[in-house]
């Protein structure tokens, strides 16, 4: 058996990343020894019909996008979400929040009626076609990226962590940003990133989305311990979970 052959797309986003891809280095060349690259926009030229494994980034945005990803998805065996645009609608999700017309013109003026401009709520991969496996963050780990790939490639199941970001910042032995006077999305957000902000000194963004079955009671218990509310909370979610519309 031959090495799964994969293909890198992508959609509204920023690219970070699949510069999270580039940034591999020489790890690329290792990576290499078990997959084969047949259409990557940003580093070659070559387009495939078929593939084993489709990488996906960005979010949906446009009925000509949702359109193409469903046609990725009917020529792709595997289809992994890469980042929070993909996983989650990312960031382009808090257009939801208003009226789009409004939210066209605000960013395009005179131009928001062009008809390339069409467009539709954000929306996460997953809501628009079936999707097997997700590297989350914002960027994603570079390091989890490479792990789901290769076990991919080996026929393995990759597993990433279903507990939040505070079990992290206890095993650094951060102090809890609450301390601060910050509202953190630790308590509700999936680990994997190592706390990375909190260990910075900055609260979690949240950008790798919801632990799977969140203790909304603890999240809770802890907001009141320290003078917030769940309005506090639901305010900071807003900025990588905002709902469809």
């Amino acid at each position: 058996m031959g090495k799964p052959r994969v293909a890198i797309f992508d959609f509204a986003c920023c690219e970070g990343c699949q510069l999270q891809i580039v940034n591999l280095e020489e790890e690329i060349l290792g990576l290499l020894q078990v997959i084969e690259p047949v259409e990557w926009r940003e580093a070659m030229s070559d387009k495939s019909e078929t593939c084993d494994i489709a990488l996906i980034e960005g979010s949906i945005t446009r009925a000509e996008d949702a359109e193409r990803v469903k046609r990725i998805r009917a020529r792709a065996g595997v289809v992994v979400a890469l980042g929070a645009c993909a996983t989650m609608g990312g960031v382009n999700k808090l257009k939801n929040n208003f009226d789009l017309h409004d939210v066209k013109t605000c960013v395009y003026g005179e131009a928001a009626d062009m008809p390339h401009l069409d467009t539709m709520p954000a929306m996460a991969v997953s809501e628009v076609i079936p999707v097997d496996f997700a590297v989350p963050g914002c960027p994603m780990s570079k390091t989890e990226f490479t792990c789901i790939v290769r076990c991919l490639a080996l026929g393995k199941t990759p597993v990433i962590p279903t507990f939040p970001v505070c079990v992290e910042c206890k095993r650094n032995e951060n102090v809890c940003r609450y301390e601060y006077n910050e509202v953190c999305l630790g308590t509700v957000t999936r680990a994997g990133c190592g706390a990375k902000c909190p260990t910075a000194g900055g609260w979690c963004f949240g950008c790798r989305g919801l632990v799977d079955d969140p203790n909304v009671n603890a999240a809770r218990d802890v907001m009141e311990q320290y003078g917030k509310t769940m309005a506090d909370l639901d305010d900071r979610l807003a900025l990588f979970n905002s709902k469809r519309e």
